[in-house]
């Protein structure tokens, strides 16, 4: 054989035996909580196992094997009635980075190399008996850009969560930080502080934004938080966990697109052989499916996660990025294959409109968002394939779920003149509110599709004052998507109650309260 032959079949079959580069390994029950596979220890079945791309299950000794290249995350799909360790920070332990390499050299910190894969790479699940029904908390957009602000989102929203019976587990839909990510620790330590397992969503501004491709852009995301494509199941529900977003966008060379890879839409397809069609799929992601302008969120990726998702009829999506709250809906018009919708629940966000206006009761800034919808967090509740949500209003009573706007006090002559308006903060256009005066008949609101004017007005006092106010200045207010209104009555002297009732989408009944007191 001619020498220059031999020597190209040699390195085409070195090549082949580089890319065919196995992890395998081990998914067995820690009995005794040490992290290590002891002798009495055994292998669990059928648990799924990716590379980031592939899906295997494990054999019936819990043995797994999964090709590799020098720039991969293995790392375990959760199955029911487990639980992954977790670390100092109750952040869940079911990873392993193998970047041969290293990453490359960015201005954040990415993971050193790895070097070459460990002979066996195991890893524990310790059982944890699950129930159909359970809870979780959803955090959107902590995005502190320094140290003062994440001490905002420790008192503003960590110090508010007095209730965590019925709590499973959270997970936080990106913008953890803003641009600074030396912060991820200190992110990490204070949502840690719940001690409460905590799953996490990369955002636009968790990203390294000095490379030249999406695959590097999450390399400081992946030392400090590991994979940001995966998924796990807790209950009769799979939660998928996804980066949607490209940087570099593709079609400018600048800023970021919202979309998916080939590589994270095969996952996804892979992932889900492996799950029963009657689960509740629960997607957790940064930026909303829904733009008017393309530009902002390339379609035909939406559409393959469509296909992907026309034989679940239970499905829920969760995204923020936003900063307003609203309720997304996808029918046959926008690709989605079946009958009933798919919804969106674009979650408000507990940095609110960017830790911006006064100090209130709590000592941070009450950053109402643009919507009027004040700062907080959702509750998602899942009972086997369904589900609820609340959100709670930091520093305020679980009740709290409507804000009435209107004046206190007027004159008789003029009351026909003023307007109520109500922010219903989980409501959507076709929800039904209603409003009686003194326990009169109820009588229907209407859809205001305008700014809200408590918002407005908050925004005004800036742009209007004399002296100088406490704190940043609130963005511009937007359109509400959940704003009604109703002109007042003719009210006679004196103080009445106006009654104001919503009932949202899961046919819950909320009630807020105002009084008036009208003079001559």
């Amino acid at each position: 054989m001619d020498f220059k032959v031999l020597l190209t079949s040699c390195a085409i079959l070195f090549g082949s035996a580089q890319a065919q580069q196995l992890a395998k390994g081990v998914i067995f029950e820690d009995n005794n909580n040490n992290g290590t596979r002891d002798r009495n220890e055994h292998g669990i079945a059928q648990v799924a196992v990716s590379n980031g791309r592939e899906v295997v299950l494990t054999n019936v000794k819990g043995e797994y094997s999964l090709p590799v290249g020098e720039d991969n995350i293995i790392f375990v799909i959760k199955p029911r009635d487990f639980k992954f360790p977790v670390d100092q920070d109750n952040h869940p332990k079911f990873y392993y980075i193998h970047k041969t390499k290293g990453s490359p050299e960015l201005k954040y910190a990415g993971t050193p190399a790895t070097g070459s894969i460990p002979k066996s790479l195991d890893f524990p699940l310790l059982p944890n008996k699950e129930n159909d029904v359970f809870k979780a908390f959803v955090f959107g957009d902590p995005q502190a850009y320094n140290l003062d602000e994440i001490a905002y989102f420790k008192r503003g929203i960590i110090d508010d969560i007095q209730q965590k019976d019925g709590i499973s587990f959270g997970i936080s839909l990106g913008d953890l930080v803003g641009d600074n990510l030396s912060l991820h620790p200190a992110y990490k330590q204070t949502v840690g502080q719940l001690g409460l397992t905590w799953y996490n969503v990369m955002g636009n501004h968790d990203m390294n934004y000095d490379v030249k491709s999406d695959s590097l852009s999450d390399e400081t995301y992946e030392k400090n938080f590991g994979p940001n494509n995966f998924s796990f199941n807790y209950g009769n529900a799979h939660f998928i966990i996804l980066d949607n977003i490209i940087y570099p966008n593709p079609r400018t060379g600048t800023g970021y697109l919202g979309g998916w890879r080939n590589d994270q839409l095969d996952f996804i397809a892979n992932d889900l052989k492996f799950v029963p069609k009657d689960k509740l799929i629960v997607l957790a992601f940064h930026i909303p499916l829904r733009h008017e302008n393309s530009d902002v969120f390339r379609n035909e990726d939406r559409q393959r996660l469509f296909d992907l998702l026309a034989e679940y009829p239970n499905t829920l999506s969760l995204s923020a990025h936003t900063h307003f709250q609203q309720q997304n809906y996808y029918g046959r018009a926008d690709g989605w294959k079946q009958a009933k919708p798919h919804h969106e629940y674009n979650v408000g966000t507990t940095s609110g409109d960017w830790y911006s206006g006064k100090l209130n009761a709590q000592g941070v800034p009450t950053s109402t968002m643009r919507d009027g919808t004040p700062k907080g967090y959702a509750i998602l509740s899942i009972n086997n394939n369904q589900y609820t949500f609340d959100y709670k209003v930091a520093g305020y009573d679980p009740n709290y779920q409507i804000n009435l706007i209107g004046p206190e006090e007027i004159q008789e002559k003029y009351a026909r003149r003023y307007t109520l308006y109500a922010n219903f903060f989980i409501g959507k256009s076709d929800d039904k509110l209603q409003y009686r005066v003194d326990n009169g008949a109820w009588k229907d609101m209407e859809i205001s599709n305008t700014s809200d004017p408590y918002f407005a007005y908050s925004v005004l006092s800036y742009d209007n004052t004399i002296k100088l106010q406490e704190g940043r200045r609130p963005s511009d207010p937007v359109p509400s998507s959940h704003l009604w209104k109703v002109k007042y009555p003719k009210l006679a002297i004196g103080t009445h109650k106006i009654e104001v009732k919503a009932v949202d989408m899961f046919g819950r009944e909320h009630v807020q309260v105002k009084n008036i007191t009208v003079v001559k």
